[in-house]
């Protein structure tokens, strides 16, 4: 195992991360809930327009509306309860407010928008999506970003695809593509698909040998998308329907990321032209390096999150001001 595979197993590794979060319940909430205004006041300390932005991007609400029957307590989070990881996510920042506060959550990889304002990880980015209001949720599965080492010229002119193939658009690209000696592509799931696709999964750092990886959307978004656009190799891909706190509605085609058409039919033609045009490929890897920048610092991510509960507990009714 090299520096590169060692760096993603540790942030991966959820031992340390439950171990920090069991942990974290010994600290008395009374002490998180009063260094709120500490944290908040943070925001003339960073670009309150880029701040504001943001915020308001994760959570659209405008009208103040009731959170639901469903809606449960602050104090009434069951922490310990599966799925862990997205509870952990959700207290590391419920635990600023009032206890009494309520919320709806929706964990999972969610592709619609609820009745009622909700808190999730994901939603779908076309129409009226001001009722999910994200959180970076399950982030240690999802915002994995690394520093890679090898430059674009150096690596194979191919594109490399690896992954569970169940969901029928995915079965559709195996189909279209498998065989085709521009794309390395492989089928990790035993059960269902196609046989003759199983391959041994790769590591990341194998995936950084080639210029191009597949990027496909699963239950909801595309896992790998940040990591790989965090490198020095190009996400390929259609436009996005579902988006989570990496804001995947405000990429750009054809500058974050190679745009496929739905249908997949462009895909040969769109990698063979950007091998002969390397100046517009190296262009979209720094335009995404440049686009993963704005999450890195952990204190605004911070601030951003606490901001858009403010504003979720705001416009349901039960706080009188946010922050402004």
């Amino acid at each position: 195992m090299n520096w590169q595979e060692l760096s993603i197993a540790l942030k991966k590794n959820k031992a340390g991360y439950y171990a920090k979060n069991y942990l974290g319940q010994l600290i008395p909430v009374k002490l998180y809930q009063r260094a709120l205004k500490r944290k908040l006041s943070a925001l003339n300390k960073h670009d309150k327009a880029v701040i504001t932005n943001r915020v308001n991007y994760y959570n659209k609400l405008n009208t103040v509306s009731q959170p639901g029957s469903n809606a449960i307590a602050l104090s009434d989070m069951q922490l310990f309860k599966s799925p862990k990881a997205y509870n952990f996510d959700t207290f590391e920042y419920t635990r600023y407010f009032d206890k009494s506060l309520k919320a709806n959550f929706l964990f999972g990889d969610v592709i619609h928008v609820p009745q009622e304002p909700s808190i999730q990880k994901s939603r779908p980015i076309a129409g009226d999506n001001a009722n999910a209001v994200l959180l970076n949720l399950d982030k240690k599965r999802h915002f994995i970003f690394l520093k890679d080492s090898k430059k674009f010229a150096d690596k194979k002119n191919m594109l490399i695809g690896r992954g569970t193939m169940s969901q029928p658009h995915r079965i559709r690209f195996m189909e279209m593509y498998f065989d085709n000696p521009l794309f390395n592509l492989g089928q990790v799931n035993k059960n269902g698909g196609n046989i003759k696709w199983l391959k041994p999964k790769l590591s990341i750092t194998a995936h950084l040998d080639y210029k191009f990886i597949l990027s496909l959307e699963g239950n909801d978004v595309a896992t790998n998308l940040k990591w790989i656009m965090s490198s020095n190799s190009i996400a390929v891909m259609p436009k996005p329907k579902y988006e989570t706190w990496f804001m995947e509605g405000t990429l750009i085609p054809n500058h974050h990321y190679i745009l496929l058409n739905d249908d997949y039919s462009d895909a040969e033609e769109k990698i063979n032209h950007y091998i002969t045009h390397p100046k517009e490929a190296e262009a979209i890897v720094q335009n995404a390096n440049a686009f993963v920048k704005q999450f890195l610092n952990k204190q605004q991510e911070d601030l951003i999150s606490l901001l858009v509960l403010q504003k979720y507990f705001y416009y349901t009714g039960q706080i009188a001001e946010i922050s402004t």
